[in-house]
């Protein structure tokens, strides 16, 4: 397997990006939603597999002191690979130069993010419109 990394959405193949993230479960990403948060987003991670999505991250900067990273999504054939450290690699070499960089891990894979050099926030705060996100995520 040879993984080649792109930081474009030049050409993406949208529903291939929906079947990946409904592989891991996340069912109401839509092909428009999908293609407008890529769009909005100003650092952006595709892997492939020859030229198969198999996996992908997108972040938001301010360039300057502030990112937050997101949707690090791996396709769960392609899972535990060493893809999501690629992915993850390639953002924050995106990113080098901003001083913070925030990441809210999904249930279940902090110990991943942690291995990739991040930790835990003191002062972390969040809201959600979905009750279900809000049970899972706040205290």
């Amino acid at each position: 397997m040879n993984i080649s990394i792109l930081n474009t959405i030049e050409n993406v193949d949208w529903s291939r990006m929906k079947e990946i993230y409904h592989s891991v479960g996340w069912k109401k990403h839509n092909e428009e939603k999908i293609k407008k948060i890529f769009t909005l987003s100003n650092v952006v991670t595709i892997a492939y597999d020859k030229d198969k999505i198999v996996g992908f991250g997108r972040a938001m900067s301010d360039g300057v002191f502030n990112a937050a990273i997101y949707d690090v999504v791996i396709e769960d054939t392609y899972q535990h690979k060493g893809i999501g450290q690629q992915i993850i690699g390639d953002l924050l070499a995106q990113l080098k130069d901003i001083s913070c960089v925030h990441l809210v891990a999904t249930t279940g894979n902090e110990e991943f993010y942690r291995k990739v050099g991040f930790s835990k926030i003191k002062t972390g705060m969040a809201r959600y419109l979905n009750p279900a996100l809000t049970e899972e995520y706040l205290e």
